[in-house]
């Protein structure tokens, strides 16, 4: 049983961690493009919501009002948002 909890824990300080830091970068991506000064790479970007940070980027998004044109960020980002929520579901109730 601790075992789990350990794992739970892991797990939520991750994703908590990667949420952070997408969000943030996804505000510092904005700020940069609002100066002229050099950008994130999208791929970057798209790479921290794939890795679990896609509700820190869809926050980011919505909050900065950044990539919300960009098919790939607009659909993508709340895609994978959804697998993560079903993945994260499966494994915790099975």
């Amino acid at each position: 049983m601790n075992e789990i909890m350990d794992t739970n824990a892991l797990l939520m300080y991750y994703l908590l961690g990667i949420n952070a830091v997408t969000f943030a970068l996804y505000g510092i991506d904005k700020l940069k493009s609002q100066k002229g000064w050099r950008r994130i790479p999208e791929k970057t970007l798209l790479m921290l919501a794939v890795i679990g940070g896609s509700m820190g980027a869809l926050c980011g998004m919505r909050l900065f009002h950044h990539k919300t044109k960009h098919k790939k960020f607009y659909l993508g980002v709340p895609i994978l948002l959804a697998i993560q929520i079903a993945l994260i579901c499966y494994f915790r109730f099975i």
